[in-house]
């Protein structure tokens, strides 16, 4: 509650042309918007750069105005995702999601991280191929660690929603990385 209470105080000296309030809240937020743009845009963090710049340029012009119905997290999650859309369609072409997941510790042996680096790499694969709709929720989920409420006031769905279009994206996963499981030495 003190974080959200923070926010708040940082956007009303933000209307008053505080810069260093905007400073504070890039500072704040900046991680969580571009790792949803990165996977949005599988990896390809010049186009989450641009999502980046683009979501706190509206913020910083005040094009984009937080009435305060939700968390400012919830809100700016949201603000991104719409970002993502937009810049996708400009592009006119589907994106998958790339680099997913960082498996790089440096106590397993050098196999052993190439063998991570496979997996990843499949299921990366399989997320891409997530349609958009079940993409977005499975995104969310396991790389911001939302809540299903969360994410369904960010997507602008029901929870019901959620649960059902996280189903359908764990049944398509799971039917693309079956494989996975018949090979234990494949962990």
């Amino acid at each position: 509650m003190i974080e959200a209470n923070k926010d708040k105080v940082l956007l009303a000296e933000l209307k008053h042309g505080d810069r260093e309030a905007f400073e504070a809240l890039y500072d704040r937020h900046q991680r969580r918007v571009f790792s949803i743009a990165v996977n949005f845009f599988g990896g390809d963090s010049e186009r989450a750069s641009d999502v980046l710049q683009q979501v706190f340029l509206k913020l910083f012009r005040g094009s984009v105005e937080f009435r305060g119905d939700a968390e400012f997290s919830t809100w700016l999650y949201r603000v991104t995702v719409n970002a993502c859309i937009d810049e996708r369609r400009k592009l006119s072409r589907f994106f998958g999601l790339g680099e997913y997941f960082g498996l790089t510790d440096k106590r397993t042996r050098q196999d052993d991280r190439f063998q991570q680096r496979q997996v990843s790499e499949q299921v990366q694969r399989a997320i891409a191929t997530l349609k958009p709709k079940y993409r977005l929720p499975v995104v969310l989920k396991y790389t911001e660690g939302l809540s299903y409420q969360q994410i369904a006031d960010v997507l602008e769905i029901s929870i019901g929603t959620v649960s059902s279009r996280m189903n359908r994206g764990h049944a398509l996963l799971a039917k693309k990385l079956g494989h996975l499981r018949s090979d234990p030495d494949r962990y």
